[in-house]
């Protein structure tokens, strides 16, 4: 039997996009202020990164730290790819900053009843793989760390088990069949991009050379566009059928994905505010369905 938007948990699902990821940071600070519950996130990316802080319960965080810290070079940006081999400092952006500069809420995390989800890609098989944080650990932090490291310009993360991992946006960048398929009835899928947007074929030689020591990635980012553009099918065939929610932007967010500027941080992040503030009435009602 079919699933009912009314069937099973209520989900959200959230695209990745580096920096564009302030989007979805505003959105979800309007959701929190409105007291909109889920049973589950699932986040890709920026995705992870940033909505971590919704089953924390710490509207604001996202926006806070980076204005603080965007231009910071332990932070983000080629002088940090430079002097480590990585574009986000990993022991500044994952560790320092969350456990002492500011500070995410692990006890709120960790008390929250809320499914957490994130996508994370396998170098070796070029295939997904979902990790479910129930704790705040130092390799927790690691998992979400590689479910946010662009290949090319990162390194690949050795999470607790050993496997090599990078971007999670790389096999599963908007996963809601994944939720769907876990029981998720009814979801809010947040994207970075317009609806309009379609994604277009990379040239395949520039990654069969700069990922030549991780065949598979290669091989998965050269067909990315295929599975990307499938993913917006099967999302307006669900939004169609009453089961999901889309809240992305009318326009392109114009924003760089390593953006430092805090003028350009922030009218991205204003304008997921916006978007989700006059959306609430429809989100209401969407999740009312699950009542």
């Amino acid at each position: 039997m079919a699933m009912t938007a009314c069937d099973g948990k209520r989900g959200l699902v959230l695209e990745g996009g580096a920096m564009r990821g302030l989007f979805s940071a505003g959105v979800m600070d309007v959701m929190m202020a409105n007291n909109v519950t889920f049973d589950g996130i699932i986040g890709v990316s920026a995705g992870a990164c940033f909505g971590c802080n919704y089953k924390s319960h710490q509207p604001g965080r996202v926006i806070r730290y980076n204005l603080r810290y965007g231009r910071d070079p332990r932070y983000m940006g080629w002088r940090t790819l430079l002097r480590t081999g990585d574009l986000v400092g990993a022991e500044f952006a994952y560790h320092e900053l969350p456990e002492k500069l500011d500070r995410f809420d692990k006890e709120a995390f960790e008390r929250s009843p809320m499914e957490f989800v994130m996508v994370t890609t396998d170098v070796d098989t070029g295939t997904p793989v979902y990790y479910n944080m129930c704790e705040v650990t130092y390799q927790s932090l690691e998992w979400m760390r590689a479910s946010a490291s662009m290949p090319v310009v990162t390194k690949p993360v050795i999470v607790d088990d050993g496997r090599r991992m990078l971007d999670g946006g790389i096999t599963d960048s908007i996963p809601l069949k994944y939720f769907r398929e876990h029981g998720y009835g009814a979801c809010i899928v947040v994207l970075t991009q317009p609806r309009d947007y379609f994604k277009r074929p990379v040239k395949k030689w520039f990654f069969d050379i700069a990922l030549r020591k991780y065949p598979a990635v290669a091989r998965a980012m050269a067909i990315r566009h295929e599975m990307y553009n499938e993913q917006l099918r099967y999302i307006d065939e669900e939004e169609r059928a009453g089961r999901a929610l889309v809240i992305a932007p009318e326009r392109p967010l114009n924003i760089s994905r390593i953006e430092s500027d805090p003028q350009k941080m922030m009218r991205v992040y204003e304008y997921g505010r916006l978007t989700a503030t006059e959306l609430m009435p429809k989100i209401c009602r969407f999740l009312a369905k699950t009542d």
